[in-house]
């Protein structure tokens, strides 16, 4: 059963802050506990004045950073050196996620997962097949619709590491996502497709 306990406890009138009285059974880690409410109220006095920012205000200074970190990287990938547009795309990572909480997270989600589908391509060209398929998933998990280069680049990094099965579930999962395009920007998710079940087919041959 609950119990309620009736804490000795007293507070200043001026400060506010509570402080203990004797007991006659002491409370264990009261005196501790008390001490970080108190301090706490103290760090939260100094904004009594604060205004907060209006919801959904977004700094378009970061958001041109953003994107031209982006770009920088597409433009390294474009002259193969991987390395360097991995570095951009991480960097165009770091700042979308420390966005301050009060941004839109729809903004956050939409940056973040066109950078980590991005980043991913990189490790892909690298053949990080772990990190590329990590990245992959990431940004599929931000945006599972209207992401066929994710889902793509997801199932090929399984398949590459011979996890054929799972790469065929994450192909039928991004088709069921992408359903609505299908015959427009499906195409690569089912020739991989049929290229992951002509694998597993003769694997099974293989193994028969």
């Amino acid at each position: 059963m609950d119990s309620f306990t009736l804490l000795p406890l007293t507070i200043d009138e001026a400060s506010k802050s509570l402080t203990a009285l004797p007991s006659a059974s002491p409370i264990p880690d009261l005196a501790s506990n008390l001490a970080e409410l108190n301090a706490l109220h103290r760090n939260l006095l100094q904004f009594d004045a604060a205004i907060p920012p209006p919801p959904g205000l977004i700094n378009p200074k970061r958001s041109a950073q953003i994107n031209k970190l982006r770009e920088s990287g597409n433009a390294a990938f474009r002259k193969q050196t991987f390395g360097e547009a991995k570095k951009l795309y991480t960097l165009a990572l770091d700042m979308c996620l420390t966005r301050p909480h009060w941004e839109q997270s729809g903004l956050v989600r939409e940056e973040a997962a066109m950078i980590y589908s991005n980043r991913a391509q990189a490790n892909i060209a690298m053949r990080n097949w772990a990190e590329g398929m990590c990245d992959a998933e990431m940004s599929c998990g931000l945006k599972p619709k209207d992401n066929v280069k994710a889902w793509y680049r997801r199932a090929l990094c399984l398949k590459e590491m011979n996890k054929l099965e799972d790469a065929r579930e994450i192909l039928e999962m991004g088709s069921e996502w992408e359903a609505e395009n299908a015959g427009k920007t499906d195409g690569d998710l089912r020739a991989l497709l049929r290229d992951v079940l002509k694998a597993i087919e003769d694997k099974e041959k293989a193994s028969a």
